[in-house]
């Protein structure tokens, strides 16, 4: 339909044409008439647009405005000028049609192609309307029930590399997760238990990318589960999503976003339950009642023990860290210098922050 819809729009026109979601993702465009820049080139052949022209485009307002934006050309950044008509649809825009002006588009040549326009977000919004409720399945296909998941992914077009995302939500945002590419599958809805979180399937490819931009939507944090190649194992992405999302909200050095693959420790302690966690922190309750000590003998830990190293990164002098230590060993009644119990308490450490 949109294919359609774009190639009569460029025969009534004369002009080259191109159709986008919200996210600047390529839907449907027509055959290259005139002149053509590397935008529309890079738009075409890698299908959505970088970040950079994304930013570029939108800095004129386009997500905002209830008609026609036209855009100068810029010789220096090799742009062309064109007519950018956002498609809305009660009151909301859902894409873009994106036209190279040579001139000749004015205000009654748009109006020309009005009602084309209108169908084409009329399209784009029943797609989004589609794909929310595709969305609601994934509650389905993240369930610990074999048999939902089943049902969910034979309702589901998806294909593999996948990757969960868990996005803690917030009650003060709404995101408008319909914005996103079209290979997302996402689902606002809070989990019924434990931290509050949207549930997101993306292409493994893009969930750095996209966990970040959901986590400015709502201004707090993101964990990304691992790549699976099989979607019906997405499942096990998703249980790693929301442990690596527990870890984003805790654990500064891992904030906003925190990867399953990359926060190491954690990958086996948020296996544990809360009561494990206090008892392990436990073993370090003295210590824990003085943070600055506390935080030197984390950073002298993570350190493997390098003194100098451990001292440059805490900001003090080594005899300044020598006796931050023999404090510690003192508040724990515990050795640094044994092996056993610098695991005990580094590991304890780590378990203090996800309590």
């Amino acid at each position: 339909m949109l294919q359609e819809t774009v190639d009569e729009i460029a025969g009534r026109l004369g002009a080259s044409a191109t159709i986008e979601d919200r996210s600047l993702q390529l839907l449907a465009y027509a055959a290259q008439s005139g002149d053509i820049d590397t935008v529309r080139q890079e738009s075409i052949l890698r299908r959505r647009a970088t970040s950079e022209v994304r930013a570029y485009f939108e800095g004129y307002g386009i997500a905002g405005a209830k008609g026609p934006v036209r855009i100068p050309a810029d010789a220096e950044l090799g742009v062309l000028a064109r007519v950018c008509v956002p498609l809305r649809y009660l009151g909301v825009t859902y894409g873009y049609l994106w036209l190279l002006d040579d001139g000749t588009l004015d205000d009654a040549t748009l109006a020309s192609v009005s009602g084309l326009v209108a169908q084409a977000a009329a399209t784009l919004a029943q797609d989004a309307r589609r794909r929310q409720h595709l969305g609601r399945s994934l509650r389905e296909l993240f369930s610990s029930d074999p048999e939902e998941r089943a049902q969910a992914l034979a309702r589901l077009d998806v294909t593999g590399p996948v990757t969960a995302v868990a996005v803690r939500t917030s009650p003060d945002r709404v995101a408008a997760l319909w914005t996103l590419p079209r290979t997302v599958l996402a689902d606002p809805e809070p989990l019924t238990s434990g931290e509050p979180a949207a549930a997101l399937l993306v292409p493994s490819g893009q969930a750095i990318e996209l966990a970040s931009r959901v986590q400015e939507m709502y201004g707090t944090a993101a964990g990304v589960g691992g790549s699976r190649e099989d979607p019906a194992q997405a499942w096990r992405s998703w249980q790693e999503a929301v442990r690596a999302l527990r870890v984003a909200g805790r654990v500064p050095e891992f904030a906003p976003v925190a990867a399953w693959s990359g926060i190491g420790v954690y990958r086996t302690l948020t296996r544990l339950s809360r009561a494990d966690l206090g008892e392990l922190a436990g073993e370090v309750t003295g210590l824990l009642g003085d943070p600055e000590a506390a935080r030197s003998v984390e950073g002298y830990l993570d350190r493997a023990g390098h003194v100098q190293e451990s001292a440059a990164a805490l900001g003090v002098h080594r005899q300044t860290l020598y006796y931050r230590l023999g404090k510690a060993e003192r508040l724990m009644g515990r050795d640094l210098a044994d092996g056993q119990d610098r695991l005990l308490v580094h590991l304890a450490l780590k378990a203090s922050h996800l309590l």
